[in-house]
């Protein structure tokens, strides 16, 4: 098989010490743009994720399989003195290391600053924590779910009568996983120019409140705090989910002009001139009653056909789709978002793409993504220099 154009990180090796899904999902984004990932796990159980499910195939968990591709696993007991001396080698290898260890881990096990320092300067050493380093929570660990409710995404979520909810997705994992690709890539940049690397720090409280974007700045702006609008917007009306005959349909309605055309699409022009509605402002102030006088309308035709007739005065709007049928939506295929790949033990799984394409340096999936320890040996001894005999004793040590 032909090997694919390199990647934008072709040629940058990146030491994964992370698990679950921030540091995860990280780091398969700098494989997916070409970067070597060696995945470092405990010997027998590796990743938390591996066994979470079901659904698993072939004994993989699909959680696994869904943030660990275009990586390389070996096994690695890191709390003997062996294995630090392994992770000691891999670390001077590597370019970055990302890791989500809780604060002070790595310096306990001797790999301070000074260490990394003397003995790795041009490594970008990326940390994930729950909290950051700093402030009265520092020493906790951090888990996505009680991020949600502690930064106040939860309580912007869910029906406005409702009980505040989390998001369907461990968003902000996700969101922090992304965050630290873009500040590993920015460490990676400056290197060019001071020739050093630097540490990096990206935590899931400092994410959250991130994430409370335009909610956040109303707040501060107005000292008037949020509450939930159920699938609408805090600024922006109409902007959310109705009900037509056959099932739910998205839209959105972002400024007058628009509005124009869609209380004409609703045969309401009136509305346009009607102090109630004409400005945004006015509509966000009798939002309970425009939504009203819409959902009463949209129920008597059916999405399909609601759609044919926004579209085509430019309206944006779309069915409220399940995962299945966006996953086999005609347009995920046209997009090449879903491929294939041949797993080791697993057989042949379908993945969701990488999400950004790049015409010079395209991502690639090159690799499945590992069985526990799969690449342990030609790690040792292609990327260290270790003798058969020596990784035979780490592993009879039950180091490896």
């Amino acid at each position: 098989m032909l090997r694919p154009p390199a990647g934008a990180l072709d040629g940058v090796r990146v030491l994964d010490l992370t698990r679950i899904l921030a540091g995860p999902a990280c780091t398969m984004l700098l494989g997916d743009m070409g970067a070597d990932v060696i995945k470092v796990e405990p010997p027998g159980k590796g990743d938390d994720t591996r066994a979470w499910g079901p659904p698993f195939l072939g004994g993989e968990s699909a959680y696994f399989l869904g943030t660990n591709r275009n990586k390389r696993s070996m096994t690695l007991d890191t709390s003997s003195g062996a294995g630090k001396e392994v992770l000691g080698a891999l670390i001077r290898k590597c370019d970055v290391v990302v890791e989500n260890f809780k604060t002070g881990t790595l310096a306990k096990w001797g790999f301070t600053d000074a260490w990394r320092e003397q003995h790795a300067p041009r490594a970008v050493h990326c940390s994930i924590t729950g909290y950051g380093t700093t402030g009265p929570k520092a020493h906790l660990p951090g888990y996505d779910f009680i991020l949600q409710a502690e930064s106040g995404l939860m309580s912007i979520c869910g029906a406005a009568d409702g009980e505040p909810m989390k998001y369907g997705v461990a968003i902000v994992d996700l969101v922090t996983g992304l965050l630290a690709g873009n500040a590993i890539l920015a460490a990676l940049q400056a290197r060019h120019r001071t020739g050093r690397g630097q540490r990096v720090e990206v935590s899931l409280y400092d994410s959250a409140l991130f994430m409370l974007a335009n909610v956040a700045s109303n707040y501060l702006s107005s000292g008037k705090d949020a509450r939930r609008f159920g699938n609408g917007h805090p600024n922006i009306v109409p902007y959310t989910t109705f009900a037509a005959k056959d099932g739910m349909i998205a839209i959105a309605v972002g400024n007058d002009a628009q509005f124009a055309k869609f209380a004409g699409t609703m045969d309401r022009a009136q509305w346009s001139a009607d102090a109630r509605f004409a400005r945004n402002q006015d509509r966000v102030a009798n939002r309970d009653e425009l939504e009203a006088l819409i959902g009463a309308i949209l129920k008597t035709d059916a999405v399909d056909a609601w759609i044919a007739k926004l579209t085509a005065v430019g309206i944006p709007c779309g069915r409220v789709n399940s995962v299945a049928q966006a996953l086999n939506d005609p347009h995920t295929a046209a997009r090449g978002m879903v491929q294939t790949m041949a797993h080791a033990v697993a057989g042949e799984i379908r993945t969701v793409a990488p999400g950004l394409r790049m015409d010079g340096t395209p991502t690639s999936i090159r690799r499945s993504p590992p069985t526990l320890g799969e690449q342990t040996e030609e790690i040792l001894r292609e990327e260290l220099g270790y003798a058969t005999e020596r990784v035979e004793q780490l592993r009879n040590d039950g180091v490896i």
